[in-house]
């Protein structure tokens, strides 16, 4: 008879307290800590922290009965919910049930194809401009420039308007809601969002300034009575099929904030990445180059054009198979469940890593290796179902994924024709998981202009 639980690491919870009381303790790792679980104890495995039973699952076919086969038999966890509320509310990253299933509904005409196709001069004309600030030669941390752009082209194509604040204060205040979320998702000591530490003081007055940006978008959209094809005119004419009851201002916020967050932070997460293993790669480089070249002779992209630029998009799919924007997929078992035989109990945590598949040999040749080509055409059917999931899978999957790849491939294919990037020597880029799986430093990179 098997065990009733698999095996995996045994947590020390005192000394654990301990350690994250200490004044000089060493930052915990959790990026490091599941890839070391799928490494020694495999496909699954179980540890506790006090009385939480938590389960990584470390294959394509596991992450399919959690996320495909059985989604209705698991709610985001409390553990999500408790450190993503404070400033999201109830949107659809934190929402479950039915709540979520209306919202979700009314939301997706704003990433319909055809929506995707009206943001995209957006996309480049905001890549155009940052491209215009560009003086050759100079360094740049493009960790910084990312999210910054990606900031402006959410707010200007999602919420039709220009940013009430500069994309830096907007950068730094989603930088502290995000340090504030992922303390309160790897601490043991949960230290409550109205305690005035540092941390909360911070959160709180980014919270504050983003909720000022987004009354004054929602202000005045509603003053000037236009409609647009954006998401904000979803959402305001937004009304179920029921009653025809709209949503109220609280729901229209945290929607948008929800919405705010993920639309710009994967992006920018992704592009970073992407920036990053170009440099390293100066032959991956020299044929994206070359394409560029030849479809686009200078010009600037179009949504037309994506089709033509295979070897762009496969760039972008390797960079966050490498480096996937959420590492990690969390669920909470709301009902007694079956995992790979294993009997799960209700309230369980259960942790599809996805970084640790996107990086298993069994699924991709020489894992650590850059190698876009192995997302050439057909790649669907050489690679395991599931095995790649940088956005999710199942009906939760990233409701916004069409629109970042759109975003990305028109960014990178504007400002790679005209401009290479490479890392300053001596850097060294640590990813770490804050969220989502950003650089552990500011990434200095050398801007050169491409000559002809």
């Amino acid at each position: 008879m098997r065990r009733t639980y698999p095996d995996g690491p045994r947590i020390n919870l005192p000394l654990v307290i301990l350690g994250q009381m200490l004044p000089a303790r060493v930052p915990f790792d959790p990026l490091a800590f599941g890839v070391g679980i799928a490494r020694q104890f495999g496909d699954i495995a179980h540890y506790r922290i006090g009385p939480l039973h938590v389960y990584q699952l470390s294959h394509p076919d596991l992450a399919r009965q959690v996320l495909v086969e059985q989604p209705e038999k698991f709610h985001k966890p409390r553990l999500i919910k408790r450190a993503f509320q404070p400033f999201a509310g109830e949107g659809l990253l934190t929402s479950d049930g039915s709540f979520w299933k209306q919202q979700r509904k009314l939301i997706q005409p704003a990433f319909h194809p055809r929506s995707l196709a009206s943001y995209a001069a957006v996309m480049v004309a905001y890549a155009q401009s940052l491209m215009d600030s560009f003086v050759d030669g100079e360094t740049r941390d493009i960790g910084a420039e990312m999210p910054k752009l990606t900031i402006g082209i959410v707010v200007k194509s999602l919420f039709g308007g220009d940013l009430p604040l500069g994309a830096i204060e907007i950068s730094r205040a989603m930088l502290a809601v995000l340090d504030a979320a992922n303390q309160r998702i790897n601490s043991v000591l949960r230290i409550p969002s109205w305690v005035p530490t540092a941390r909360n003081l911070r959160e709180k007055r980014a919270v504050a300034e983003l909720d000022d940006m987004l009354r004054t978008l929602i202000r005045n959209r509603r003053a000037s009575g236009e409609s647009h094809e954006d998401l904000l005119s979803v959402l305001l004419a937004a009304a179920d099929d029921d009653g025809g009851s709209r949503m109220s201002d609280r729901q229209l916020r945290d929607e948008m904030m929800t919405l705010f967050l993920a639309g710009h932070e994967t992006t920018a997460s992704a592009l970073t990445w992407t920036w990053y293993l170009l440099s390293r790669h100066p032959e991956v480089e020299a044929k994206l180059a070359d394409e560029l070249r030849r479809v686009l002779a200078g010009r600037a992209p179009s949504v037309d054009d994506l089709p033509r630029l295979p070897y762009t998009e496969m760039v972008i799919r390797e960079a966050i198979r490498l480096y996937p924007p959420a590492p990690a997929i969390g669920r909470e078992a709301v009902e007694d469940v079956t995992i790979a035989d294993y009997n799960v109990p209700k309230g369980s945590l259960v942790l599809v890593n996805t970084y640790a598949i996107q990086h298993d040999q069994r699924f991709f040749d020489d894992p650590e290796r850059y190698d876009p080509d192995r997302f050439a055409a057909g790649w669907e059917e050489r690679i395991p179902r599931y095995a790649y999931l940088p956005f999710g899978g199942g009906p939760r999957v990233c409701i916004g994924n069409g629109f970042a790849m759109v975003e990305a491939r028109l960014i990178l294919a504007t400002v790679a024709q005209h401009y290479k990037l490479s890392l300053e020597p001596d850097e060294t880029i640590q990813p770490i998981q804050l969220v989502t799986l950003r650089p552990g430093g500011p990434v200095r990179m050398k801007i050169e202009r491409r000559k002809g």
